[in-house]
């Protein structure tokens, strides 16, 4: 317990030191984050200026955590989110080289986040197994498919979740302290958590509005990966459907508008995903990261508490 509490701490004092030094680097190269010509129109001088790429001290901490533990437990579980970092950080580097707001097209990307989920999961069926919840068995063939759909899913959730100041990161907080309810006790998890805990609040003192640094798609990747590999490792593969409820609301609204537009050739929102309605609703953009935030922490709780009720967990 004392050795994950250092953990935290340690995750947290190092994310702040090097979000500092990775926001004087990326302003040195001029490394900024495109903007989409189709976006809300709103601070998009000042966002265009904002340095990117803050996951990649994300990658840089998880790395650092399994040299420090050197197990096979680090090595399955830190592997999937820096994994999945590196694919937002290729996306993220392709539309810097661009000067673009795409990188992937978007069958390259569901290729490798498709690829890299099922290749981690099949991991972790090896070696730990794969249980849904705590006393419900689902047979391989249904639980491979249904956590790789879960961690390709996650990953678009949280990218697109990304896009005001504060909004992802404080969001996976939440989900963090959801997570903490339903996760077993052990002190692997109890020290992975700690880790992702300290991470996410040091990058949060800089990404809180005006943000300082975005985490781009590297960030966005990286921690979905890192509620996937949580739930796994806990046993608990259905704890993301109340970790992930904001993320997968902001999924689901963009999908319904995709939907309507192509098929019935009118919007559902004003503009997808759901936070963006808001904005040219009028909502200043801390009032709608502040009642997201809200929404996601009360519902996060409600359907915890209703999975814990329903299986006496």
């Amino acid at each position: 317990m004392r050795y994950a509490v250092a953990s935290g701490i340690v995750s947290f004092l190092l994310g702040l030191a090097l979000q500092c030094l990775w926001i004087r680097v990326q302003r040195r190269l001029h490394v900024t984050q495109a903007q989409k010509s189709y976006g809300v129109g709103i601070d998009v001088e000042v966002k265009a200026s904002t340095p990117t790429m803050g996951g990649v001290v994300f990658i840089a901490l998880a790395l650092s955590a399994f040299l420090a533990a050197r197990s096979p437990d680090a090595l399955r579980f830190w592997s999937l989110p820096v994994a999945c970092g590196v694919i937002g950080f290729v996306d993220d580097r392709l539309k810097f080289l661009n000067r673009s707001s795409e990188g992937f097209s978007s069958l390259q990307k569901l290729f490798v986040q498709v690829l890299v989920a099922f290749l981690w999961v099949l991991q972790a069926l090896r070696q730990n197994g794969l249980s849904l919840w705590p006393g419900l068995s689902c047979p391989p063939w249904a639980a491979v498919p249904f956590t790789v759909l879960a961690t390709v899913g996650m990953m678009n959730a949280v990218n697109v979740t990304d896009g005001l100041d504060g909004l992802a990161g404080g969001a996976f907080m939440i989900s963090l302290a959801v997570l903490g309810c339903l996760l077993p006790r052990s002190e692997f998890i109890f020290s992975a958590f700690a880790v992702l805990f300290g991470m996410a609040a040091s990058f949060l003192i800089y990404n809180a509005r005006p943000a300082l640094i975005f985490m781009g798609d590297t960030g966005s990747h990286f921690l979905a990966g890192a509620l996937v590999a949580l739930c796994v490792e806990g046993g608990v593969i259905l704890a993301l459907l109340s970790a992930g409820f904001l993320f997968g609301i902001e999924l689901l609204s963009s999908a319904v508008q995709i939907v309507s537009i192509r098929g019935f050739g009118r919007k559902v929102f004003k503009m997808a995903p759901l936070h963006h309605h808001f904005q040219l609703m009028g909502w200043n953009e801390t009032t709608v990261t502040t009642r997201f935030l809200v929404v996601h922490a009360v519902c996060s709780a409600l359907l915890a508490a209703l999975g814990v009720i329903i299986s006496g967990f």
